[in-house]
């Protein structure tokens, strides 16, 4: 009983420190080297100061800029620390009544909006922190954004459209816009 015991209390260390250490550094390392932008975090700089990642999703509420998806993570939502999506199914009431709530909320702030509600502006990812929205619910939004900045739906439109990023490898995923590089671009108009 004593050799298994010994056995097992240096595979747990051997475990420990290949897996629990060196496994993690030589995996940080390596993505330092083959992607140093992503493994830093996406950070996305304006002026030379950080204004967000281009990877993690941020609330947005002003009418002058694109909102986001919905985001469950966290107490007020868009908690990095605390991703996740609802776990709520089809039928439960809780989500019904979430939804249907954020589709009047929608409404009420897309008033000038013609075109059909986008799911994604009134449900939350999986992830709670999805950085991304859908072409749709980007030129949902357009008639606000248009409206809060004195410009034309056409020149708002026309940038959406320059914002699309087609599907990965051009199979994985759909269609896509980032909301924090959409707003950016949105500013940049301006100057």
């Amino acid at each position: 009983m004593l050799k298994e015991l010994g056995t097992s209390v240096r595979f747990t260390i051997v475990s420990v420190v290949l897996l629990g250490l060196l496994y993690p550094l030589a995996m940080t390392g390596l993505a330092h080297l083959l992607f140093p932008r992503q493994a830093d975090g996406s950070f996305v700089t304006r002026d030379g100061r950080v204004v967000g990642s281009a990877i993690v999703g941020q609330l947005w509420t002003s009418p002058r800029y694109f909102h986001g998806r919905p985001s469950a993570a966290g107490k007020n939502g868009y908690d990095p620390t605390s991703t996740g999506g609802t776990n709520l199914g089809p039928s439960s009431k809780k989500l019904i009544d979430a939804t249907r709530a954020a589709i009047a909320d929608l409404k009420r702030q897309n008033p000038d909006a013609t075109l059909p509600i986008p799911m994604d502006l009134v449900t939350s990812s999986a992830s709670g922190i999805d950085p991304d929205i859908s072409p749709e619910a980007a030129y949902y939004q357009a008639p606000r954004v248009a409206k809060a900045r004195g410009l034309a739906l056409a020149a708002v439109n026309a940038l959406i459209a320059r914002s699309v990023r087609g599907r990965t490898f051009g199979i994985l995923g759909e269609p896509r816009v980032n909301v924090l590089k959409l707003n950016l671009a949105l500013d940049a108009l301006r100057s």
